[in-house]
């Protein structure tokens, strides 16, 4: 009975064991299917929904890309007509420009026709006097000998009688003949000596190639949109006066184009006024405030600017040993013209025309190079009422330049009597480049004298700070002291100078000039952080 029962329990634990694991499988395969059903299928349907999905995408972006691509083309063909319509409007301006040059080509063919006809002429009628005069000069000749012999048939003179005045009248003819022979020799030795000055000074020119600038009263300033000009002007146009006031000068804003033009006759106030305005323009804030204190930026850029031109200058002309003040003076040429021609420019030309002339003559170079640079120092803003030639020489003798330099300075328009071949050279060399074709321009140089004349007699009131010419020379402007002038002194101020100036213009200018007194008061003060007074 053990025994059976024992084999009974051990095939009954195996039997469960085996009724475990199916039931075990069985769980397993629900579990499986019922994963299936909850998460594998849902996955299934959300990948498909996708690949729709990008099929959509990518279906749109084809459609986008195919618009682009119509979108491009269509800018590029309405470019190309731009260029195209831009190109031929450029050819008709050209064409229309080339049409106006050959008209005024054949005008001044025209012109050098009849000037070659007139030329004919005048020669053939000088031709016709020519043979003309050797026709009378021919009978006079013949009456001369009929005369003769007449005379010697009349007074039946003695041989002895006739013999000394024929050697009397050999005599005569004979001395005739030699005062003419002296002369000629004179006349050929005077043109020997003309041609050689000439060939000198042609050579000394010829080494001395230099370009020449004249002078122009207008600064045109760019802007980078027409916005700017309200900008400039500002509210009721208190940025426009400031600026004018600030620097003297006459600032225009017309229908031009992106442009604004500071016209002045000071090229050294216009220059200050254009730098400021450029920077003004390319900073943005434009108010009162920033233009002051960009106009005291652009003072001192001209000056250094000055300065440099002044060493250039040095350099240039090859002069070493100069005293720095007198290179300073020279630096302030840069920006000063005489008859429209640039002073420091012309002072460098004459320096190489006198160094050259001086080499061929055999004389100082040194002495006619620096005396040559130096030689118009005296027209750099001197109150003297001496020649600037003398003020010139002054200069030099106070700092320490050689007395044959600073006499060949001031003898160059003959106010002293010129006592060396260096001062003559100096003398040459300036009328050698004044004298060129272009280089000075007198109605330039009368405007500024008139002008400079007007703001002078400003200057002379009382209480006048600064005097301004603007608008040409047709106003003037007195800034005055608000601590001496008050309201009514500015009308009679105003009233003084407008009679002066007839009193002592009244013929150098034509209609009327405005005066215009301007008196300003500010106040000015600081507020300090709390930050800061810790």
């Amino acid at each position: 009975m053990s025994g059976g029962e024992g084999k009974l329990d051990n095939t009954t634990l195996i039997w469960w064991i085996v009724v475990d694991i199916a039931a075990v499988i069985a769980l397993m395969g629900l579990v499986v299917l019922f994963y299936h059903k909850t998460h594998l299928q849902p996955l299934r349907q959300e990948v498909l929904r996708q690949r729709e999905d990008l099929s959509k995408q990518k279906e749109e972006a084809e459609r986008e890309i195919e618009a682009r691509r119509k979108e491009a083309l269509v800018a590029a063909k309405e470019e190309v007509y731009r260029l195209r319509a831009e190109m031929e409007r450029e050819n008709r301006e050209k064409r229309v420009e080339i049409g106006r040059l050959e008209r005024r080509l054949a005008q001044k063919e025209e012109t050098l026709e009849r000037r070659v006809e007139g030329l004919e002429r005048r020669d053939e009628v000088l031709a016709e006097k020519e043979v003309e005069a050797d026709r009378l000069r021919e009978e006079l000749k013949n009456l001369v000998t009929r005369q003769r012999a007449d005379l010697e048939r009349v007074a039946g003179l003695a041989s002895e009688e006739a013999r000394a005045q024929v050697l009397k009248a050999v005599e005569d003819e004979s001395r005739l003949d030699a005062a003419r022979l002296i002369r000629e020799i004179e006349e050929k030795a005077k043109e020997e000596g003309e041609r050689r000055a000439r060939n000198i000074v042609t050579l000394a020119i010829q080494r001395c190639a230099v370009e020449q600038t004249t002078e122009t009263t207008v600064s045109v300033v760019p802007l980078p949109s027409d916005d700017l000009k309200g900008r400039i002007i500002g509210r009721e146009g208190r940025n426009i006066r400031t600026f004018e006031t600030m620097t003297g000068v006459d600032v225009i804003i017309d229908d031009t184009p992106e442009a604004v033009v500071v016209s002045s006759f000071d090229p050294v106030r216009r220059e200050i006024a254009r730098m400021a305005l450029m920077n003004l323009v390319a900073d943005g804030r434009i108010h009162p405030g920033r233009i002051e204190e960009m106009v005291e930026k652009a003072k001192s850029e001209v000056e250094a600017r000055m300065r440099e031109a002044g060493e250039r200058a040095v350099l240039d002309s090859g002069v070493a040993g100069l005293h720095p003040e007198l290179i300073r003076l020279l630096g302030r040429m840069k920006y000063r013209m005489s008859y429209g021609q640039n002073i420091l420019d012309h002072s460098v030309q004459v320096s190489h025309l006198c160094a050259s002339i001086a080499a061929e003559l055999g004389a100082n170079v040194e002495i006619a190079r620096r005396a040559g640079l130096l030689h118009d120092l005296g027209k750099v803003d001197f109150e003297s009422e001496q020649p600037h030639a003398l003020i010139s020489r002054d200069l030099m003798l106070r700092y320490g330049e050689h007395e044959e330099a600073a006499h060949a300075a001031g003898a160059h328009h003959a106010d002293i009597e010129p006592e060396t071949v260096e001062a003559i050279i100096v003398t040459t060399a300036d009328a050698i480049s004044a004298a060129r074709p272009g280089a000075r321009r007198e109605m330039l140089e009368n405007y500024v004298r008139r002008v400079q004349k007007l703001e002078n007699i400003a200057d002379s009131f009382p209480g006048v700070d600064k005097a301004y010419a603007v608008q040409a020379g047709r106003e003037i402007r007195l800034m005055v002291r608000p601590g001496e002038i008050d309201d009514l002194a500015a009308i009679e101020l105003a009233r003084a100078a407008a009679k002066r100036i007839e009193e002592e213009m009244a013929s150098q200018y034509p209609g009327q000039i405005k005066v215009t007194v301007i008196r300003e008061t500010r106040a000015v003060d600081y507020a300090a952080s709390i930050r800061d007074q810790r």
